[in-house]
Formats: C-alpha cells, sequence, structure tokens
C-alpha cells in the first residue's frame, strides 16, 4: 500500500513552491529594471540623435519619418503634446497642428466639389500649393500623421482605401462594401453605369440602383444624361477631380 505524504511533507512541498515563486517574482522584476534602464537610455540617446539631427527632422520628409518609427519602438510620442522635451527641442508638434488646419481647410473649400471625399495625393498637391513648398517637401506619412490628430474632432476625418487609392473623408459618411466597390470601379474612367456595376458585381438592377443613389444623395456622385445611348453615367468627382480644378478654392 502506498504511503500517503505526512503534514511536514506538505509543508515542504508549499515551502518548495514559494521560493520558485519568489526566485521568479525576483527575476521578473531584475528583467523588468533591465528593461526600464534600456529604455531610459536609449530614450536619452534619441533626444541626443534630435538635438543633433534637428534641422534634417524637420526639412527632409523621409528622415522625419525613420524618425517617427524610432520613437514608436520605445513608446514616445512626439506629437503627443506641444510641451514638452519635444516641442521644445524639434517643434514638430506645431507642424503638424499647422498641417491639420490646413487639411481641414481643403476639405471644406472642395467639399461642393467631392462631397467630403477627396483623393490623398491632390490633398498633398494642393497642401503644397497652399504652402508654397514642392510635392517632395511634404510626404504621404506626414500627410497621414496629421489626419490622425484630427479624428479627435469627432467629424468624420479618416483616411480609407479603395482601389489602389487612399481617400481623406471628412464628413461622417459611412461607406459599405457596396459603395466602396463602386468607387473602386469608377477608378478606370471616373464614372460608372447601372449596366457596368451589375455586370462586374453580377448584382441586381435595384442592388446597383440603390447604391448609386445612396452616393448622389451624399454628394459623393454627379449624373450626366446628356448621352446618345441613353445611359446615366454617375461621375465621381473624387477619383477625378484634380488639384487644377480644386486650386482656386482651396487658396
Amino acid at each position: 500500500m502506498r504511503r500517503r505524504p505526512g503534514i511536514a511533507g506538505l509543508q515542504n512541498a508549499a515551502a518548495t513552491r514559494d521560493q520558485f515563486r519568489l526566485v521568479g517574482e525576483n527575476v521578473a522584476k531584475v528583467r523588468t529594471d533591465v528593461m526600464k534602464e534600456q529604455l531610459a537610455t536609449f530614450r536619452s540617446q534619441l533626444e541626443e540623435f534630435a538635438r543633433k539631427h534637428k534641422s534634417d527632422i524637420r526639412k527632409n520628409p523621409i528622415f522625419r519619418q525613420q524618425f517617427h518609427e524610432m520613437c514608436a519602438k520605445v513608446g514616445v510620442d512626439p506629437l503627443a503634446s506641444n510641451k514638452g522635451v519635444w516641442a521644445e527641442l524639434l517643434g514638430i508638434g506645431d507642424f503638424y497642428y499647422e498641417l491639420g488646419v490646413q487639411i481641414v481647410d481643403i476639405c471644406i473649400a472642395t467639399r461642393s466639389h467631392n462631397g467630403g471625399l477627396i483623393d490623398l495625393l491632390d490633398l498633398r498637391k494642393l497642401l503644397c500649393q497652399k504652402r508654397k513648398a514642392t510635392l517632395e517637401s511634404l510626404s504621404e506619412d506626414d500627410c497621414l500623421r496629421a489626419i490622425s490628430k484630427l479624428k479627435v474632432l469627432g467629424s468624420g476625418f479618416e483616411v480609407i482605401s479603395v482601389g489602389r487609392r487612399k481617400l481623406v473623408r471628412s464628413v461622417p459618411t459611412e461607406l459599405n462594401k457596396d459603395h466602396s466597390g463602386i468607387l473602386g470601379l469608377a477608378q478606370a474612367e471616373g464614372y460608372v453605369t447601372v449596366e457596368q456595376v451589375e455586370k462586374e458585381f453580377s448584382w441586381s438592377t435595384g442592388r446597383a440602383i440603390d447604391a448609386l443613389e445612396t452616393l448622389l444623395k451624399e454628394g459623393l456622385a454627379m449624373i450626366d444624361d446628356g448621352h446618345r445611348d441613353g445611359k446615366r453615367r454617375y461621375w465621381f468627382p473624387c477619383v477625378t477631380v484634380s488639384s487644377d480644378t480644386t486650386s482656386g478654392e482651396a487658396k
């Protein structure tokens, strides 16, 4: 018959478990302290790097993006506040704040043309015109970071991908898969017809018309009935309007 462990044996086992637990906690604490020390050292080195390359960070968009990526790896957000060491070192908080204000201005100025949906590249071109700068001096990453800060306004500012394009939405319009599919299809010629939508997606006539009319009501589409074939064209300025046609309103 197998002998059961006595009270002393159970107490020893419990003591052993407690010792292992304490050792594990001590090891975890040491590792955490080492990691904190390494992060503090890296952040200090990052600040020194920022001081040394301040001019490049502010003027070179590629260098600026790489700097943001380095900051993200150690949990530093230079845009989190306009106060503190990063604002004093670089002033990039002011740069993105100004960029965000200009993005809002342009989106409002062009809304009557595009219904509140503008191609990101067109937005960059208009921003460069407004800032009297070259396209190379303002990167897509700069625009995306500035737009991400506009979300706090709660006014629908966000970037959506439609086909090969990135579009900036400045109105709280909910686009479902049907609407996104139509916008993607419209990139080929700038417009679609009901028949094209039916054929491309194998939809019923009712479904195609419903999706197109919704986009029309939201101000994202314009209709053109002046064709000999009698087919209505639904034009989408957000995938066809270039900065040349909207620059007058964005100034």
